[in-house]
């Protein structure tokens, strides 16, 4: 299969299933009813995010990259890739670079200045699949959570 052969365009609810299978591959496990709710209550309805599925002609969802515009008063403003994650029976055939072009092309459309993406430092595969596509390592940091309490 050619990455010119698949369909990139925007999620829909109906893609979920699909979506958590997904996610569970990119190490994100989650139950496919908060995955679903998450979708159309927060990105689907938000300008300010994006996400793309990669298709297949017969209708299989084989890939998702999530972005949103990060404003910050100490940046130009720029857009953050959420996920990125093409099927593992897909892998290193262009459909991530494809994914790619489109979250890109969205955030020039929106007058965003660059793309940064975190990835973590265990994803050596990833990082060379970004560096090759034109990115470049600006620093290292640490991630941290403190979960709040639910209302």
């Amino acid at each position: 299969m050619s990455a010119e052969s698949i369909i990139i365009r925007l999620a829909a609810a109906a893609d979920s299933p699909r979506l958590t299978v997904l996610s569970a591959q990119l190490g994100y496990p989650v139950h496919e009813a908060e995955l679903r709710a998450r979708l159309v209550d927060h990105i689907l309805p938000d300008p300010d995010c994006v996400l793309y599925v990669a298709q297949t002609a017969d209708g299989e969802v084989i890939g998702w990259a999530h972005a949103f515009i990060r404003p910050l008063l100490t940046d130009p403003l720029h857009i953050e890739l959420g996920g990125l994650v093409v099927d593992e029976r897909y892998r290193s055939q262009g459909i991530g670079e494809r994914l790619m072009e489109y979250i890109e092309a969205w955030a020039c459309e929106r007058g965003c200045e660059a793309v940064y993406v975190r990835s973590n430092v265990k994803r050596e595969r990833a990082h060379r699949f970004y560096l090759r596509i034109g990115y470049r390592v600006i620093k290292t940091s640490l991630t941290f959570v403190k979960p709040l309490p639910r209302k």
